[in-house]
């Protein structure tokens, strides 16, 4: 029998799943001062379904690589 690897990329987003990502979204374009129309909410919403979809399920984590992706994080001085 051939197994299939299913990919989690590859599995449909559940209710719980839109929920969280809705959640770091709204927070993101908030703190972002971003239109909720606008192409920028878009990219915000691409990278967060994209990112969720790899793997970071952690709303915290999402919302600081989500916020890195965008170029919101300066960079640490040392």
């Amino acid at each position: 029998m051939v197994q299939t690897i299913i990919n989690r990329s590859d599995v449909p987003l559940d209710a719980r799943d839109l929920k969280m990502c809705q959640c770091v979204f709204d927070e993101v374009r908030s703190v972002a001062k971003v239109a909720k129309d606008s192409e920028e909410a878009e990219r915000i919403a691409a990278i967060t379904i994209e990112l969720y979809r790899q793997g970071v399920r952690n709303p915290d984590h999402l919302k600081v690589m989500v916020g890195a992706a965008r170029g919101l994080i300066a960079p640490r001085e040392e």
